[in-house]
C-alpha cells in the first residue's frame, strides 16, 4: 500500500472540507437544491414501488381469468350460457358471471364502479370474504342490499344511515341498503366500489336477460392459467381474455407511466440545477482564484487542484443524496407522499385512502443516484479544470 498517496488523499480531503466551511453560504445553496431535485426523484421511485408491492398483494383476490365479449374494438354483454362451454374446459374449477358499470353520481361529482356477481352462501357469505372491515355480504336470496367502502359512505352522506338511491336508467329510482363496509386494506381497488347481487346489478343497469358484463374463471392450477387462457381464446370468438398477471402488468405500467411522466418533468429541474452548478463552480470568486494561485505557489499540482474541487463536489453530492432519499422516505411513510400523491392516485373524486409502505430496492436507490450525483458531478468537472490551470504568477 502506498501510504504516502493516501495520505496526500487524506491532506487534500480535509482542505475540501475546510474550503467547504469557508465558503458556507454558496455551499448551502447548491446543497439545499440538490437535496430537493433528489427528494422529489426518490419520492416518486419509492411510491411507485409501493404501489407495486400493495397492487402484488389486493389483486390475490382478483379472479385467474376474466373473458369479455367485444365487438368493433368495444367491450359489449357476452351471453351467459357462455359459462357452459368454459366450465367443459380441461383445468377450469369454477365460472362465475359479473355484471359491472359505471354510474355518475350527479349530486357530488363521483363515479361509482357497481359490481354484481353471484354471491356466496352459508359460510362463504361471513364478513372474511373480499376483505371486509364490518356487517356481512348480502345472502343470494337477498334483493337490494350492498356492500360499500367508507369513501362512498362518506360521499352519499348516509352518516349512521344504511339506505340510499340511484337511478335505473328510465329515471326511476332503485333502493339499496348496505349491509357491509370494505376493508382500507384493499381500497385501492374498492375505493369506488358498490357490490350488490347478479339480479341488482342487472335491473340498476336494465341489462337483457341472459346477458352479462364478463365471465370470471378460476382454474384449478395456477401453472395452466395462460395454457387455460388460450383454449378459452380458440373455443370463444371476440372475446379479450384477461389473466390476473396481466392485470398487475397493468397497474405496474399505469404507475410506472405516471412515475415517468413527473420524472421527465423532474429532468427539467435536474438539468436547470446542473446548468446552476455549472455557473457557480465556474464563476471563481477573485479570494478563490487567489486561493489557487497560492496552492500552486505553494507545490499544489494541476491534478491536486481538481482532486481538491472534486472532494468539494462530490461532498455535497453525497451529503445531499443521503439527505434528499432520507426525506423522500419520510415522506412517503410517515406522510404517504402527500405532494406527490395526486400525481400517481390521479384527481378524481374518489381516491383510494390507503397508505403507503415504501419498499428499499438497491437498483432504485442506483437508479436515482446515477441520474443525480453523476450530472453533478459531470457539471463541475470542467469548472475545477479551469480553475486548476490558473498560472500563479497571474493572480498573486
Amino acid at each position: 500500500m502506498n501510504t504516502p498517496f493516501f495520505g496526500r488523499l487524506l491532506n487534500i480531503l480535509d482542505y475540501a472540507l475546510s474550503s467547504l466551511r469557508r465558503n458556507l453560504g454558496k455551499n448551502c445553496t447548491v446543497f439545499i437544491l440538490f437535496t430537493l431535485v433528489i427528494f422529489l426523484f426518490a419520492s416518486f421511485q419509492l411510491m411507485t414501488g409501493g404501489l407495486t408491492e400493495l397492487a402484488q398483494k389486493v389483486l390475490v383476490t382478483a379472479p385467474d381469468i376474466t373473458v369479455q365479449q367485444m365487438s368493433a374494438g368495444r367491450q359489449v354483454a357476452i351471453a351467459a350460457d357462455a359459462k357452459e362451454k368454459l366450465t367443459g374446459i380441461f383445468g377450469v374449477s369454477k365460472v362465475k358471471e359479473r355484471i359491472w358499470g359505471y354510474y355518475f353520481d350527479e349530486s357530488n361529482g363521483a363515479n361509482y364502479t357497481v359490481i354484481g356477481i353471484s354471491l356466496p352462501a352459508g359460510d362463504d357469505a361471513g364478513g372474511s370474504w373480499l376483505g371486509l372491515e364490518e356487517g356481512r355480504l348480502p345472502r343470494p336470496d337477498e334483493r337490494g342490499k350492498v356492500v360499500v367502502s367508507r369513501d362512498i359512505r362518506d360521499k352519499l352522506g348516509l352518516g349512521s344511515r344504511r339506505h340510499f338511491s340511484l337511478f335505473r336508467p328510465d329515471l326511476s329510482l332503485a333502493s339499496f341498503e348496505t349491509v357491509g363496509t370494505f376493508s382500507g386494506t384493499l381500497d385501492i381497488l374498492t375505493a369506488d366500489v358498490i357490490l350488490m347481487s347478479l339480479d341488482d346489478a342487472r335491473d340498476l343497469f336494465a341489462i337483457v336477460p341472459g346477458f352479462v358484463t364478463d365471465l370470471l374463471v378460476d382454474a384449478g392450477n395456477p401453472l395452466e392459467v395462460e395454457t387455460i387462457a388460450g383454449k378459452i381464446n380458440d373455443l370463444l370468438s371476440g372475446v379479450r381474455v384477461i389473466t390476473r398477471n396481466r392485470i398487475l402488468k397493468t397497474y405496474t405500467v399505469v404507475f410506472g407511466w405516471r412515475s415517468g411522466l413527473g420524472g421527465i418533468c423532474l429532468l427539467t429541474a435536474l438539468v436547470a440545477f446542473a446548468i446552476f452548478a455549472w455557473d457557480r463552480a465556474s464563476g471563481l470568486s477573485r479570494e478563490e482564484v487567489r486561493e489557487v494561485g497560492i496552492l500552486r505557489v505553494l507545490g499544489w499540482q494541476t491534478n491536486d487542484i481538481i482532486l481538491l474541487r472534486f472532494f468539494e463536489s462530490a461532498v455535497i453530492a453525497l451529503l445531499a443524496f443521503f439527505t434528499g432519499y432520507l426525506l423522500a422516505w419520510i415522506h412517503v411513510a410517515g406522510f404517504d407522499g402527500t405532494f406527490l400523491r395526486p400525481i400517481l392516485l390521479g384527481w378524481s373524486v374518489l381516491r383510494p385512502s390507503f397508505t403507503f409502505v415504501p419498499q428499499f430496492a438497491f437498483s432504485d436507490m442506483l437508479l436515482i443516484f446515477s441520474i443525480s450525483v453523476f450530472p453533478y458531478l459531470c457539471a463541475t468537472a470542467v469548472p475545477a479544470w479551469r480553475a486548476a490551470v490558473v498560472r500563479a504568477d497571474s493572480v498573486i
